[in-house]
């Protein structure tokens, strides 16, 4: 499949960045193991517990008082000189480390450093908080000995995270580009190839003006798409239901709708008539359509039409999240938003240049983006309304299609071509109006309208489908989850947990090309399975998705007997069911 090609090349593209041997890194937590004691006369000392193979960053450790000014002093003894691949001469520390601090009247600290392994990845910068109302902090019983837990390796998400905080910048944007580049040609970003085609070929634009306006549309698509995404990160939301919920993605399809019948000829869509021709006095000799209007497409489409929550997505929006570098993250996802904007380019510029000259072929050619912007108005609203009524707009859609390629037949001067014209509507519109009928009869998949029709003779498999499906079980919150992992522990069972949204184009991709398939029916069957249901995007979703460090669906999880996630076995994103399977048992396995 062609989803499963451009995974495989990024994820190639992901390992090209400098980290080997990543099973054998401790969870950060472990490496460096912090202590906090204090003596009652505003002495407070921190100790670390460096695992061996891990050092700490001297000038990395800090520590501030709350409140603010309450550290009179922080003795750090002298580190160790390494010759720092990416930082130059720097002081470390091996082993353990202990730091005297003088806070009189301080209630509690805020303390923070940064360690790496000499295998070579450094974790992004830690930050605690610690009450000193407490008599003292000890390191948690539960960490143990310096030894790599079963499951405890590192996700691709957290994974890349760490990586950027590793990589040189230059290497690290070029990476970004590049799986912005193959983005390009998922589901959840070829809408924007539409959008911009109907801004330039609707408007009759040249090449070169075509260049402009793909530009125009390319850079503010790539800064809001960086700057959403940053501040979505910080502020711990999901950046795909920061907006995507039904009242604006309602609206957004009624914009193309209306849209779309300015391309049919229904009206025009002009400002008022004095501030129109001063804008023509001051624009004259330009062609095509506006640089305002390309950009604010561009916006809007960043903010509607993004990628799907991928595994390198989740890793810049996590490291974002983690330390708060907001300019390393954002340029990160600036510099996936121009690869993503590249093939835009090609397209409005060599086909502006394709384009034969003005003529009535225009007013077809319009007619056609008016279709391709009705279907991505079905696209957007498809994500929140039931697959039945979904299915039935498509029909209708095709319905529309047949009807106009009837009434162009009387124009067409080749009698061949009348047949040709003829033989198309009546293809499309048979197959529209069994969408139509499918609807009708609840069916949701437009390449086999008409099976509901067929399910009294063969309901085995989509029985077993439904049976499937049926057997996941929401939960809420995160005591809902705790508590229903610790019941399946103790019944020495594994848990998948799904997250899941209704707008989650991916999600149900999964659900139909994975969940659905026997084998993995089979493999899943002594599984508890639960899904959090993160649609509302409210409270306690943002809550569970934290905990967990879920940055949006779909991301799934699989959570042993013994109650831990085999993290880096965590998927995030689409994949099809040999990938899920080879997952499911590597996690069995560690």
């Amino acid at each position: 499949m062609l989803r499963s090609f451009w995974s495989v090349v990024m994820l190639g593209l992901l390992w090209a960045l400098p980290a080997h041997a990543q099973q054998s890194f401790l969870p950060v937590e472990q490496a460096f193991r912090l202590g906090v004691s204090q003596d009652g006369n505003g002495q407070v000392r921190l100790n670390w517990a460096i695992s061996d193979g891990y050092y700490l960053y001297r000038k990395q450790v800090k520590v501030e008082g709350e409140p603010a000014g309450s550290v009179k002093k922080v003795t750090l003894p002298p580190g160790v000189i390494k010759n720092d691949e990416y930082f130059g001469p720097s002081e470390v520390y091996h082993d353990q480390l202990a730091v005297q601090v003088e806070a009189p009247g301080a209630k509690a600290l805020t303390i923070s450093w940064q360690g790496c392994a000499d295998a070579g990845i450094c974790y992004p910068p830690q930050t605690r908080r610690v009450t000193l109302a407490d008599a003292a902090v000890t390191p948690d019983a539960s960490a143990g000995d310096a030894k790599p837990a079963p499951g405890g390796a590192l996700g691709e998400d957290q994974d890349l995270a760490e990586r950027l905080s590793n990589v040189s910048l230059g290497w690290m944007l070029a990476v970004f580009f590049g799986l912005g580049l193959l983005m390009t040609f998922t589901p959840c970003v070829l809408p924007m190839l539409p959008i911009l085609s109907s801004l330039i070929a609707g408007s009759g634009a040249g090449p070169r003006r075509g260049f402009i306006l793909s530009l125009a549309f390319v850079l503010p698509m790539a800064l809001t798409y960086a700057g959403v995404g940053a501040a979505a990160a910080l502020a711990g939301a999901n950046l795909q239901a920061t907006l995507q919920n039904p009242w604006v993605l309602g609206a957004f399809g009624l914009i193309f709708v209306a849209l779309a019948l300015a391309m049919f000829g229904f009206y025009e869509l002009q400002l008022p008539a004095a501030l129109r021709n001063r804008l023509s006095t001051a624009s004259q000799g330009q062609r095509g359509g506006t640089l305002g209007g390309a950009a604010t497409m561009g916006v809007l489409s960043a903010l509607l039409v993004g990628p799907c929550m991928t595994a390198p997505l989740a890793g810049a929006l996590l490291y974002i999240g983690n330390t708060g570098d907001v300019l390393t993250g954002g340029l990160a996802l600036f510099a996936m938003g121009l690869g993503m904007g590249v093939p835009l380019l090609v397209v409005g510029t060599l086909g502006a240049r394709l384009l034969p000259r003005p003529g009535d072929w225009m007013n077809r050619v319009k007619a056609l983006f008016g279709f391709i912007l009705l279907g991505t108005a079905i696209v957007f609203v498809g994500r929140v309304l039931p697959a039945a009524l979904t299915l039935g707009l498509w029909g209708a859609w095709l319905l529309a299609i047949a009807l106009s390629l009837l009434a162009l037949i009387h124009k067409i001067g080749s009698e061949k071509g009348r047949l040709v014209s003829r033989y198309l509507a009546l293809l499309i519109g048979l197959w529209g109006g069994a969408m139509l009928l499918g609807a009708a009869g609840g069916a949701s998949d437009p390449l086999r309208p008409l099976a509901f029709m067929t399910a009294t003779a063969a309901p085995a498999q989509g029985t077993a489908d439904k049976d499937f499906m049926a057997r996941f079980a929401p939960v809420k919150t995160e005591q809902a989850l705790a508590a229903r992992v610790a019941e399946a522990g103790g019944r020495g069972q594994w848990t998948l947990v799904d997250f899941y949204a209704d707008w989650c184009v991916s999600c149900k991709a999964i659900e139909h090309e994975v969940f659905a398939d026997p084998r993995v029916q089979q493999a899943l069957a002594d599984v508890q399975l639960l899904r959090p249901d993160v649609t509302a995007n409210d409270a306690d979703d943002k809550t569970l998705m934290r905990a967990h460090q879920v940055l949006g669906p779909p991301t799934i999880l699989l959570i042993g007997p013994d109650g831990r996630e085999r993290r880096v076995e965590r998927i995030v994103g689409e994949l099809g069911a040999e990938a899920f399977l080879a997952r499911l048992e590597q996690a069995r396995k560690s």
